[in-house]
């Protein structure tokens, strides 16, 4: 059976959502993060060295990365679902948000959560961090104008991958430069198997509130 190994108030959230959508049998190992450090507990590591979550098993297979995560739950279980046609634009644009949201869309968010417990020994590298936060959330606010979903106005793995993005945002940034992307937030959140899936772990730091 496919397992997720869970880290509490953590990015595989989404992937337990995205198992909900596509309905398929899996089960949910929790681990706890540490309470003073909030960092992952050694047990993650016998799963996978590098001890981060989210990870997960499917039969002898151990995979980690959000991204490779959503992409081989959708070509093996997903019957075609959440992803456009192979060779159409359409799939080219999903597979470009679905790394982006890993990559440049995550990154300055990370630093401006990083940098904010450094107090003042982290105060040089806050214009830089703020400059690479209004482009990236900006640039994430301007697709989502007039959509609801960002490829092909249809719901995608990628939309699963940007939603903790669209959930972590409004607490590191101003939040009214943000509507489109907290009415996707909403959305995503609205959904029943979004809904389902927080009914299957523990309390989400960052759903809905």
């Amino acid at each position: 059976m496919l397992t997720i190994h869970h880290l509490v108030h953590s990015r595989s959230q989404r992937i337990i959502w995205l198992c909900e959508e596509i309905n398929i049998d899996y089960k949910v190992v929790t681990y706890q993060r540490d309470p003073v450090t909030s960092l992952a507990p050694p047990a993650l590591e016998k799963i996978h060295p590098l001890g981060k979550s989210p990870v997960i098993t499917d039969g002898s297979q151990t995979i980690i990365e959000s991204g490779a995560i959503i992409d081989y739950l959708l070509r093996q279980h997903g019957n075609g679902q959440f992803r456009p046609t192979l060779g159409t634009w359409h799939h080219e644009q999903y597979l470009q948000w679905l790394h982006y949201g890993e990559s440049g869309a995550v990154l300055p968010l990370m630093l401006k959560l990083y940098t904010s417990k450094l107090a003042d020994s982290g105060a040089a590298l806050q214009p830089r961090i703020s400059d690479e936060l209004e482009r990236h959330l900006g640039y994430i606010e301007q697709s989502l104008e007039g959509v609801e979903w960002l490829v092909g106005n249809t719901l995608s793995g990628a939309d699963i991958q940007l939603s903790f993005v669209a959930e972590i945002a409004p607490l590191l940034h101003t939040a009214d430069k943000l509507p489109n992307l907290l009415a996707f937030r909403d959305r995503c959140q609205n959904r029943p198997a979004y809904r389902r899936a927080l009914s299957k772990t523990e309390p989400y730091a960052y759903g809905p509130k």
